[in-house]
């Protein structure tokens, strides 16, 4: 089957509310774009190769390692035409790899248009919420599902419909969403590293709510700030991102995501030298045989002061807690994270991180890096890799302890 084929196809099975949501933001996307000449484009292609030194923990799964493009454009036009500030922006997301199918894939980052006179703010179309303080996890950052086929940090997201209307006050605000469509997870194929035993169908996924993607969410946030304390509280309620995987057959996995109901604070203090983070969040489940569960991450930043080349050295410590313990899914029950954050502080912007995991019930281990620069005008080059270590059985890390690596990518910025 071809591309124009399979991409008819996406269209008939797409959901007809959707399918209506995109066709609408296609006609603000029109009215919005009349005056061509007042837009910005920008983004980026980004060339990737990455390097398992293991062999695989399952034969269908790519050896070595491979290599995969991507392309993220974005386009902004703002105007003030006497009667508020608005903006619409449109960046969709593509990406082809050579080794994973179900990583070659494109999604709609974000398409909305945005309106705010005086104390109001409001928002309609695909967009990119982030919520959430803490470095080596993001408890509260509900609103977009993962694209978890980007990477294994969970830092990628899918763009997610919405409409968000927000009264901004002089140190915070409050924000109000209504989330019409629901994103399934994405999930690597056969042959794509970092996955279960079992692939993951994601033609036989199943929803609690009879109204499947279609259900409707609301989430309700409030920020505000005193002093050096930065305070986010949420409520959800609706369709949960983190979906339940079980056997369907000898070589399949269903995703299955249940009805939830979550508080949440996000908590920073700001000191001179320190900054304290917190996030916590409580889950509840509509289905009374899933497990409610606390889950909590805390910690610090501590810069030291700034060397003679104006180099900076930043220390981490964050510490995880879950409450379900060692039957919880997530890997971090009961675990510290340790690192530093080295900025070189010069043109080129050089950073690095480093960091551990260490599993204080069974003593796995866990090492991530992440390094970055820019090289001449609009290039950028990232280098990131993991290593797992002392991995044991019953830990949730089992299945990716042969998927140590190794990611160069090299940007274009335009």
């Amino acid at each position: 089957m071809n591309k124009i084929s399979q991409n008819i196809c996406f269209l008939d099975a797409t959901p007809p509310l959707f399918l209506g949501f995109v066709r609408g933001m296609a006609a603000i996307a029109v009215v919005s774009t009349v005056n061509l000449y007042a837009g910005e484009i920008s983004g980026n292609v980004s060339v990737e190769g990455t390097y398992f030194p293991s062999n695989p923990a399952f034969t269908e799964q790519q050896k070595t390692g491979g290599v995969a493009i991507s392309i993220q454009p974005e386009y902004k036009h703002s105007w003030d035409n006497g009667n508020g500030y608005k903006k619409f922006t449109f960046s969709p997301f593509l990406r082809w790899d050579e080794q994973d199918k179900e990583r070659t894939h494109a999604d709609i980052r974000q398409l909305d248009f945005l309106s705010s006179k005086g104390d109001w703010e409001f928002q309609l179309g695909i967009g990119k919420v982030y919520w959430g303080v803490t470095e080596s996890q993001h408890l509260v950052d509900i609103i977009n599902q993962t694209d978890a086929v980007e990477g294994t940090d969970g830092e990628e997201k899918l763009g997610q419909p919405l409409f968000r209307v927000s009264r901004i006050t002089d140190n915070g605000g409050l924000d109000l969403y209504v989330l019409p469509y629901f994103r399934e997870r994405t999930f690597s194929g056969i042959k794509g590293r970092f996955r279960a035993p079992l692939v993951v169908d994601k033609n036989a996924s199943t929803f609690e709510s009879a109204s499947k993607e279609e259900h409707i969410d609301f989430a309700l946030r409030w920020t505000e700030t005193f002093d050096e304390f930065d305070v986010g509280f949420h409520y959800f309620d609706g369709t949960s991102r983190d979906p339940i995987l079980s056997p369907i057959s000898a070589t399949r996995l269903k995703a299955h995501y249940p009805l939830i109901a979550q508080i949440g604070l996000d908590l920073q203090y700001t000191g001179e030298s320190t900054i304290w983070k917190l996030e916590t969040i409580n889950r509840d489940f509509d289905d009374a045989s899933i497990k409610d569960y606390t889950a909590v991450v805390g910690g610090f930043e501590h810069t030291l002061p700034a060397f003679e080349s104006g180099s900076e050295l930043g220390l981490l410590a964050e510490y995880h807690h879950d409450s379900r313990g060692e039957v919880a899914s997530a890997p971090f029950q009961n675990d510290l994270f340790v690192g530093a954050r080295y900025a070189l502080n010069d043109e080129s912007g050089s950073e690095v991180l480093a960091g551990a995991f260490v599993d204080l019930d069974n003593q796995t281990k866990s090492f991530r890096m992440e390094a970055s620069k820019r090289l001449g005008k609009g290039f950028k080059i990232n280098l990131e890799g993991q290593v797992f270590s002392d991995v044991n059985a019953s830990d949730p890390i089992k299945i990716f302890e042969k998927d140590d690596f190794v990611k160069l990518e090299l940007q274009k910025f335009f």
